[in-house]
């Protein structure tokens, strides 16, 4: 028998992964990178993206591209695939969260949430996934929210575009798993990234937070390693369209 392990070994693999510059997004990246995969990373800050290809070294690659410009993504697509050949993996990591109040919500708010979190990730997608068919494989990674099913106070933008997200999906999954190309989502709940900085500088908050999971406390980066590598591995290969939650048990309370 086989080592099982080999499952979710990723080498020979490579992987783009958006809002590689922090939090989240760059830990996958780094993820990614030490289970073997080649990865471009992908934010705008060009400068926080070489500092991450400097921390892992030549399995790393990047492109600095504000990716909710939505007339750039073929061009964005094709630079992906210049460093090291079409990606077999897309992990949509890039967000925003404007935490306007639902009477404050304004138009430039909206599209720009909307843009990043929900358009760019199916956008880019659908231009990187020819080639995925091309070959029967590819892994597609959206990041879905406590607020795709809950919502929380200046959260009607945010929640909109994540709640879309599980939908998308699906709808991905629908579309493109016939091909060999799976598509599933990592609902997180809270993490000490850039977004929830707010979150976690509230002791009282944070504490809040982490009494509503069942297991008793917040979020720590490696928690998402597992869920991660295997969704993007060989080993997910009869999963499709779901959205799983790494929230501690926060939406099963």
């Amino acid at each position: 028998m086989a080592n099982p392990l080999s499952l979710f070994n990723l080498t020979g693999r490579v992987a783009c992964v958006t809002g590689a510059s922090s939090g989240i997004g760059r830990h996958a990246a780094t993820v990614l990178a030490a289970a073997g995969a080649q990865v471009v990373g992908v934010a705008r800050r060009a400068s926080a993206l070489s500092e991450w290809q400097g921390e892992v070294g030549e399995q790393a690659a990047y492109v600095a591209a504000d990716i909710a410009d939505l007339d750039a993504i073929p061009q964005l697509a094709t630079a992906i695939a210049e460093l090291f050949g079409t990606p077999d993996i897309i992990v949509h990591a890039a967000g925003i969260n404007t935490r306007e109040a639902a009477d404050d919500v304004t138009r430039e708010g909206w599209d720009k949430t909307l843009n990043l979190n929900l358009s760019a990730p199916f956008f880019l997608s659908q231009a990187l996934v020819p080639a995925m068919k091309s070959k029967g494989w590819g892994r597609i990674v959206n990041f879905a929210s406590l607020q795709t099913t809950r919502a929380f106070p200046g959260g009607v933008a945010y929640g909109a575009s994540k709640a879309g997200i599980a939908q998308l999906t699906r709808s991905m999954a629908e579309s493109w798993s016939p091909y060999g190309v799976t598509a599933n989502a990592i609902g997180p709940g809270f993490f000490p990234t850039e977004l929830t900085e707010a979150v976690f500088s509230d002791a009282d908050r944070s504490a809040r937070n982490a009494a509503q999971t069942c297991i008793g406390r917040n979020g720590q980066m490696s928690d998402l390693d597992g869920p991660l590598l295997f969704l993007c591995s060989e080993a997910s290969s009869y999963v499709t369209g779901q959205v799983l939650m790494v929230d501690g048990g926060f939406t099963a309370k």
